[in-house]
């Protein structure tokens, strides 16, 4: 049967080593649109070499970054993808139906994490429910700069079946020095907001997500990895919360 045209929108910076798996896994798409903020690691050539349609683009944060990148596809539809994400075959399958005759304006997917050589299927890395798949015409990224979703404009969102597989965290040294970014991003969004911060965030908020993470959501099923993953996004909090409170101070002095 035929379906709607479908794009494929990604960004990328310096994505060389994840690129070729995600695009090969975008066979299936009418197009593929890769906006970069300034590789210098050989991913444009790769995308070019794919078939995508290269665009650069100054980083303009996360969401308006993604927003961006989905104005630049031919089609309404797009599907949106990170380099280090590969369409497994069951959600290419499901997404080909669903585009046959959509009967939502936005879907999401479950995201399955692979970190330390394993996926994550409890904690916080699973389902890990991402909204990806939409037409754009009704639906758009927020304009955050980190922490960025998409706005659904009130429409209900249907699910797809099939994981959407992530490989972001291979080397546990990448996947801390992204966390550090992350955290420094988060902490001036908090500070821009006037958001105050104290002692109970900072003390409070690491071990109410190891609860909330490791126990409820029964992270101790993912075994050593997924205990590392938890420990980590407890850190991160904590950091997020110290890194907010010293913009505080700094700005007191």
């Amino acid at each position: 049967m035929s379906r709607l045209p479908l794009s494929a929108v990604l960004i990328t910076l310096n994505a060389a080593r994840e690129l070729p798996a995600c695009l090969a896994a975008l066979s299936f798409v009418d197009e593929i649109v890769v906006v970069d903020s300034g590789s210098t690691d050989g991913t444009l050539d790769l995308a070019a070499k794919a078939g995508a349609r290269v665009i650069q683009q100054s980083w303009l944060g996360f969401g308006p970054q993604k927003q961006f990148a989905v104005s630049q596809a031919k089609h309404d539809w797009v599907l949106c993808i990170d380099a280090d994400e590969i369409v497994s075959e069951r959600l290419k399958n499901s997404i080909e139906t669903v585009m046959q005759k959509p009967d939502h304006l936005v879907y999401r997917m479950a995201r399955a994490n692979r970190f330390l050589g394993r996926y994550l299927y409890h904690g916080e890395g699973y389902p890990d429910w991402s909204l990806r798949l939409f037409d754009r015409r009704q639906v758009r990224w927020s304009d955050d700069s980190v922490h960025e979703k998409v706005l659904t404009g009130g429409h209900p969102v249907a699910t797809l079946a099939g994981d959407l597989l992530h490989h972001s965290a291979e080397q546990l040294d990448v996947y801390l020095t992204k966390q550090n970014r992350y955290t420094t991003l988060q902490a001036e969004a908090l500070h821009k907001r006037g958001k105050r911060v104290g002692w109970r965030h900072i003390v409070l908020s690491p071990l109410l997500r190891f609860f909330k993470f490791y126990i409820v959501r029964r992270g101790f099923m993912d075994g050593l990895p997924g205990l590392v993953h938890v420990s980590i996004g407890c850190f991160n909090s904590f950091i997020k919360y110290s890194k907010a409170y010293a913009l505080q101070q700094e700005q007191k002095e």
